[in-house]
């Protein structure tokens, strides 16, 4: 019974993470399917993009619940088994990524799974194990966010954040080893989602964000070099 218990609550994680919220509330708001605007992603990122600023994030805030309630939920109907805990927002995080409730067929007819990057419920996650994960992480990707305005390498930058905070953690006997695998674990899953994304940077075309450090020492040079000419 327990086994069935820990399964459906991995599999709550799944279909719970799945609601593409993004596309949901840019539908709303604009009529637009955000699988049509810039990356198609359904994240908090690309549903500012498509409907502004507050479309953006009560998309991240509901996206990061996702990954909360997941461990949440979890640790409510199975207290002592780790392992659930864990997988459940992992889930919740292949949820966001590839939704059930996403599914259309390309070109060749494969099946193709729309969501997200995954950095919300991600964050979210680390959030049902811990609180104050919220404040730490965000504060430090708004740091890497508006230093380098690389929105891809802050989605990347919560799952490193959070294994060292929650290995800091553990190492002081205030949360279990199994937790820091969570950031592990998601680290990888956000890595993979954003192949498309590591591409351009290695090549350097990956969209810088204006209002940031970097953007306007990009903009700086640019216009020096316009002036050059």
């Amino acid at each position: 019974m327990q086994t069935l218990i820990g399964i459906g609550a991995v599999l709550f994680g799944y279909i719970l993470g799945s609601i593409p919220f993004g596309l949901l509330i840019v539908k709303i708001k604009t009529g637009k399917d955000i699988r049509e605007i810039e990356s198609g992603r359904t994240g908090g990122t690309n549903a500012m993009r498509a409907a502004g600023f507050w479309a953006g994030l009560l998309t991240a805030i509901m996206d990061i619940m996702k990954g909360a309630v997941a461990v949440w939920v979890a640790e409510a109907v199975i207290p002592d088994v780790n392992v659930i805990h864990l997988l459940a927002p992992v889930a919740a995080i292949l949820g966001h990524n590839y939704s059930i409730f996403l599914v259309s067929r390309d070109a060749d007819g494969k099946l193709r799974f729309h969501g997200g990057a995954g950095g919300a419920p991600a964050l979210g996650g680390a959030v049902g194990f811990w609180p104050w994960s919220l404040p730490l992480v965000f504060g430090l990707g708004a740091l890497v966010f508006f230093s380098l305005g690389i929105a891809s390498v802050t989605t990347m930058s919560v799952a490193l954040f959070v294994t060292i905070i929650f290995a800091i953690r553990a190492s002081m006997g205030l949360m279990p080893w199994t937790d820091v695998l969570y950031g592990i674990i998601a680290g990888g899953l956000l890595l993979w989602a954003l192949r498309p994304n590591i591409r351009k940077l290695l090549s350097g075309n990956e969209r810088v964000v204006k209002y940031s450090l970097n953007g306007w020492l990009k903009a700086r040079k640019e216009a020096k070099a316009e002036a050059n000419k």
